[in-house]
């Protein structure tokens, strides 16, 4: 009787995840030979999915002994305002848009480049005590905030009275003070660096984004 062979191949195989590329067809579309077996420099990991939650992070021990950060939940990180040069820590309240998959919005999955909505608190508390101006804020009630109530000197008064000039917002971004909610990016990558941190939309890319989300609400 003849022996049977067994070749290894890389597609019918379930010993985990690979990055090789031996598996991949050419631009032709003929097979290509797979020249050795799977290596551990070739090795991938399953992806983390990190999702809005209280902080859960895992360390993850890879080549050459460097450590990765998997964030599989999160809920705060730090946001800048780039036009403000300001950066707070604050809450992630949902994801509301990804322009590569429409289940990690269901889902409410953190990725690099997908666009959040944080809490305003911080940034209006710190524009209120920077400008000695409420934001965001009803008629009739705004004076009620203690920033604006607080004692400041004549020469405070005189600073924060010349900044006064360049306090003008964007009237996308004051609607949004005033529901509490920011829109935002995440810049970061949490699967990678177990954090959650990005910058405030603002100008042609909020603009860019309001638009996708009230073409979204429309279907």
């Amino acid at each position: 009787t003849r022996s049977a062979r067994f070749f290894f191949s890389p597609e019918t195989s379930i010993m985990g995840i690979s990055r090789d590329s031996f598996h991949k067809r050419r631009a032709t579309g003929g097979r290509r030979p797979a020249p050795h077996k799977k290596r551990k420099y070739e090795l991938g990991r399953p992806a983390a999915h990190t999702r809005l939650g209280p902080k859960r992070v895992h360390l993850v021990r890879c080549r050459a002994g460097a450590i990765k950060h998997r964030a599989l939940r999160l809920e705060v990180g730090n946001f800048a305002w780039a036009s403000e040069a300001v950066t707070r820590k604050t809450r992630l309240i949902d994801v509301v848009y990804n322009a590569s998959n429409n289940e990690l919005v269901r889902t409410k999955t953190i990725v690099k480049n997908a666009i959040v909505q944080v809490d305003a608190t911080p940034f209006r508390q710190w524009y209120e005590s920077h400008y000695n101006l409420p934001l965001g804020r009803k008629k009739g009630k705004a004076d009620e905030s203690e920033e604006l109530k607080k004692h400041r000197s004549k020469h405070v008064l005189r600073k924060v009275g010349a900044r006064k000039s360049s306090a003008k917002l964007d009237q996308h971004l004051e609607e949004q003070f005033s529901t509490g909610r920011l829109y935002a990016c995440i810049a970061s990558r949490p699967g990678q660096s177990g954090r959650a941190d990005g910058y405030i939309l603002e100008g042609k890319e909020l603009d860019f984004y309001l638009r996708k989300l009230k073409n979204k609400r429309g279907h």
